[in-house]
């Protein structure tokens, strides 16, 4: 197997199902997407489309009764093994979570362990991974002072309580960075976090991606971020992607109508208007997607051949999976 060239991740056909062999229900299906050393992409879509799903799936972190239905996940690590992680025995993979491949989860005061300092935990991950390392507690403070952390060497022996919740998701991406990952995926890092600190926590992330060398998937519902901070998006609704280009080529030029939808739905400065544009309906259930287009019960663009999945088509390196060609009016 081969990546390619500065391809950290190649994601093919991944379908993810719950339930057993005799009857399974599929939720994401054939999901396919790359991702190269440095870059972050970044993954849209409202709440149900499949976007976390998807992640987890990637090292197999799925709850009982989930599993992978086909699909490939090759993942390149930085020594130039490739490694396809649908394959790859339990006792590989536990090598590489934490390690090669860290995770920032939506809420920080859920994954950190009330019980234990946040020094503990962040030396936990270097226990683990890095074993060359000599004096844990310096390299706990050294990440902390990386992420932020003002006053490192008392805030080390904090215990989570006693931490805001912007310092918590700093101090969930330090722990993610003592493993020295070449891929973070960051699951909605902003959520319950207010403006000001929701900048300040993707600008750190941005920034420790140039430091660290580091790709970067990161999970959003917000396409306003995805402007100022992707390199490459991919839009997922009901557990397929619909939708993949640069990000400023999909600002700039959308062609699925859910991403036009969703585009329109972001809040513009100095905007006269008083009312937010909203998506009709909702995202429907696996298991109640309608026939052909996912999308097409809640498209004004929707005609009866909506009814037959279009395939995606492609132009240069945008793609999108409708049956209009060409440009449409956003």
């Amino acid at each position: 197997m081969s990546c390619g060239e500065d391809v950290i991740l190649k994601v093919k056909d991944l379908s993810i199902g719950f339930g057993s062999r005799k009857k399974c229900l599929e939720v994401t299906s054939d999901v396919s997407f790359e991702l190269h050393k440095g870059e972050i992409l970044a993954l849209v879509g409202e709440s149900g489309c499949g976007k976390s799903l998807t992640c987890l799936g990637l090292t197999r972190l799925l709850a009982p009764g989930a599993e992978i239905l086909r699909g490939s996940v090759e993942f390149c690590s930085a020594d130039g093994t490739v490694y396809d992680l649908v394959q790859l025995k339990e006792r590989q993979l536990r090598k590489l979570r934490g390690g090669s491949i860290a995770y920032i989860f939506q809420e920080p005061a859920a994954s950190l362990n009330p019980v234990f300092r946040v020094g503990e935990q962040i030396a936990e991950v270097i226990h683990l991974h890095r074993k060359d390392v000599k004096d844990v507690r310096s390299e706990v403070i050294k990440l902390l002072q990386d992420v932020g952390i003002p006053d490192p060497q008392k805030r080390c022996d904090a215990f989570p309580h006693e931490l805001s919740g912007g310092m918590q998701q700093r101090i969930m991406i330090a722990m993610a960075l003592a493993g020295k990952p070449d891929l973070l995926i960051a699951d909605e890092p902003t959520t319950a976090l207010d403006v000001t600190i929701q900048s300040q926590i993707l600008e750190l992330i941005d920034d420790l991606r140039h430091k660290y060398n580091m790709a970067v998937i990161l999970i959003t519902h917000n396409l306003g971020i995805v402007a100022e901070l992707a390199d490459r998006v991919e839009v997922m609704y009901g557990g397929m992607i619909v939708e993949s280009a640069a990000a400023g080529e999909l600002i700039k030029n959308p062609q699925h109508p859910y991403t036009q939808a969703l585009l329109k739905a972001v809040p513009k400065l100095g905007s006269s208007t008083q009312q937010l544009a909203t998506i009709p309906g909702q995202v429907p259930m696996a298991g109640a997607f309608p026939a052909g287009c996912r999308f097409s019960d809640r498209c004004s663009y929707a005609v009866a051949e909506c009814k037959t999945l279009p395939v995606m088509q492609q132009h240069n390196h945008h793609c999108w999976r409708c049956i209009r060609k060409g440009s449409m009016e956003a």
